[in-house]
C-alpha cells in the first residue's frame, strides 16, 4: 500500500463541504479521531430540507463501522424525507469547556465537533435492523443490549433503520486558554477555561422496579470517556 493509498483508509478526504476554511489549524480529518468524537457523543443534529424549508432534528445514532445509523419510528418525517434519498448534513458536537477571554469579543469555547455530508438508505433486511438496533442500545449505555427483552416483529416493522456511509466527514476542534489582543494581556481580569464535562447522576430506579433487582455496574460506572 503506497502513502496515498494508506491516508485514504486512515483520512477522510476534505472536499469542498468539508474542507474547514476558518481556522484551517482546527481541520481533523483522521478517522480515529473523528470516530472518536462520534461514540462519545449521544444526540446528533440531522439537518435536511422538507416541503422546500430547511429543518433541524436533533435524535440519537450510532456508528458500525464505516456507517452511521439514525432510526425512530416509520412515520417520522425526518426519517422518509432521508429514506427517500434526500441530502442530509449530521452535526455531532461535545462541549469541553468556556473559554473565557479578558475582552468580550475573544471570548470562545473549547469544543470538538463532527459534520457529515450524505444520503441514507432505507435498512430493510430485519436481521441486520435487530444488529443495528443492538448498536443503538449499546452506544447509550455499552452492555445494555444483552439484558434487555429485544424487539419484536411488530416492533421491527415500526422501526425505520437509515444507513448513512461516512464518507464525506471532517472535525473541528478547538483546546487550550483564550487567545487575547497582546494589550488585553495586562487588564486586571480574570481569564481562562471553565471545564465543561458531561457527568451521570445517581441512577434512579423506575417505582415499578421489584425489589432484589441491582443497579447494573455498566450504569455504576456509566461514563462517556474512551477506557
Amino acid at each position: 500500500m503506497d502513502e496515498k493509498e494508506s491516508n485514504s483508509v486512515n483520512n477522510f478526504v476534505p472536499t469542498d463541504r468539508t474542507q474547514v476554511h476558518r481556522i484551517p489549524k482546527r481541520g481533523i480529518y483522521e478517522k480515529k479521531e473523528i470516530y472518536r468524537i462520534l461514540d462519545e457523543g449521544l444526540v446528533c443534529h440531522v439537518g435536511f430540507i422538507a416541503n422546500g424549508m430547511p429543518v433541524v432534528i436533533p435524535t440519537g445514532y450510532g456508528r458500525r463501522g464505516d456507517t452511521l445509523y439514525v432510526h425512530g419510528s416509520s412515520a417520522s418525517r425526518m426519517l422518509r424525507a432521508l429514506g427517500r434519498g434526500a441530502d442530509v448534513c449530521v452535526t455531532v458536537t461535545l462541549l469541553d469547556g468556556l473559554v473565557l477571554a479578558r475582552s468580550a469579543f475573544h471570548h470562545s469555547m473549547n469544543y470538538r465537533s463532527v459534520v457529515i455530508f450524505g444520503r441514507s438508505t432505507i435498512v430493510d433486511d430485519p436481521a441486520t435492523k435487530l444488529e443495528v438496533l443492538e448498536v443503538f442500545t449499546n452506544h447509550i449505555a455499552p452492555g445494555r443490549w444483552k439484558d434487555v427483552r429485544h424487539p419484536t416483529d411488530k416492533e421491527l416493522q415500526a422501526t425505520t433503520v437509515l444507513a448513512m456511509p461516512l464518507n464525506e466527514v471532517s472535525a473541528k476542534v478547538r483546546t487550550g486558554p483564550p487567545i487575547d489582543d497582546g494589550e488585553d494581556y495586562f487588564l486586571p481580569i480574570w481569564a481562562g477555561v471553565l471545564p465543561m464535562k458531561l457527568t451521570p447522576g445517581s441512577a434512579l430506579p423506575d417505582e415499578r422496579l421489584p425489589k432484589g433487582i441491582a443497579i447494573p455496574e455498566y450504569i455504576v460506572n456509566y461514563t462517556r470517556e474512551e477506557p
